[in-house]
């Protein structure tokens, strides 16, 4: 949650919602020179009713809240109460609560994902070009299927009841989403202190540097070929809250130029030679691009936010020396 005093963003007071104390005084600590701009409140269980009705009153009050979490894990046992509920539960109930008890809030902010853009059922799908005016046709029953089907339907779930909510409610915000691909780019240290607990993407750069391909002759398929470096992201949620143009719109925010895993293995080769003998063979084959599949159109997100995306090796660079200081 935001308390605006100017346009520019450093001037912005942030409360932040956090599971636990232990971590609002990891980030408190990290981030001292914020001083008394940055607080915390303990939301423990986003799936809980009136989970955030506390958490969005303020003094002075707020004028934007960014909504973030959502459960992200394929170890799930129950896809109805691990992932769908909290994602969906979660989500509107953020949105009943600033309704209710925070009438100053003008913008909500969304993070949503491709995810609930893809068509899991069309493949590479050639000749297509994925933008915000796709939907994953993902059904309930689908859903439940099992955890991939579960995530994707998830996240699609939550946009679209986010967006009913404000279509029947008609409340004092706006609101605007972001759907990001795979999310690569530095892990934040303070916070991940086990190379353990990486987001699913950034774990195949930590599985190459730690040798889980060692030698091997072939280079794992890459599956989804779009990516984005996760400040980016960052980036795309506070232009969203402060542009007015933003409001009621969808976001694919998504790198210029896709990704293959040949890439990922190239890169850590040509920078970080330490690693070369836990990496594939030279001559490995696989890890390609296909011949064809979908293109993406991101000119929305550049038009209206003015992103300019960061570039792979980059990206690529600053994440393994993220996780060198946690130790490979």
């Amino acid at each position: 949650m935001i308390k605006s005093y100017a346009n520019d963003i450093s001037r912005h007071s942030v409360v932040g919602t956090v599971r636990s104390q232990a971590k609002a005084d990891k980030i408190k600590k990290a981030h001292s020179e914020a001083g008394d701009k940055l607080s915390f409140v303990i939301v423990e269980d986003i799936a809980q009713p009136g989970a955030f009705d506390k958490a969005v009153v303020s003094d002075p009050p707020f004028e934007a809240v960014l909504h973030t979490a959502s459960p992200f894990h394929f170890n799930v046992k129950d896809v109805q109460k691990e992932l769908l509920d909290p994602a969906v539960i979660g989500t509107t109930g953020c949105l009943k609560a600033i309704k209710a008890h925070a009438p100053s809030v003008k913008r909500v902010v969304i993070t949503s994902s491709f995810a609930a853009i893809i068509n899991p059922h069309k493949g590479l799908w050639p000749g297509h070009t994925y933008s915000e005016s796709d939907w994953n046709p993902l059904t309930q029953e689908e859903a439940v299927q099992n955890p991939s089907n579960g995530y994707r339907a998830s996240k699609t779930f939550a946009e679209k009841a986010a967006w009913e909510f404000v279509e029947k409610e008609k409340p004092n915000f706006t609101i605007s989403t972001i759907n990001p691909p795979l999310v690569f780019g530095p892990v934040v240290n303070y916070l991940n202190d086990s190379l353990d607990a990486l987001n699913t993407s950034n774990e195949r750069v930590r599985d190459l540097i730690q040798g889980k391909s060692k030698g091997a002759s072939e280079i794992p398929e890459t599956g989804i070929f779009i990516w984005v470096d996760v400040r980016d992201i960052a980036n795309a949620h506070v232009k969203a809250m402060g542009s007015e143009e933003a409001a009621g719109k969808r976001f694919f925010i998504v790198a210029d130029k896709p990704f293959c895993n040949r890439d990922l293995v190239n890169v850590v080769r040509k920078d970080f030679p330490q690693y070369a003998d836990k990496l594939p063979k030279e001559d490995a084959t696989g890890g390609d691009f296909p011949d064809k599949f979908f293109d993406f159109d991101n000119s929305r997100s550049k038009k209206i936010l003015g992103m300019e995306y960061m570039k792979l090796d980059k990206s690529i660079k600053d994440l393994v020396v993220s996780l060198e200081h946690i130790g490979v």
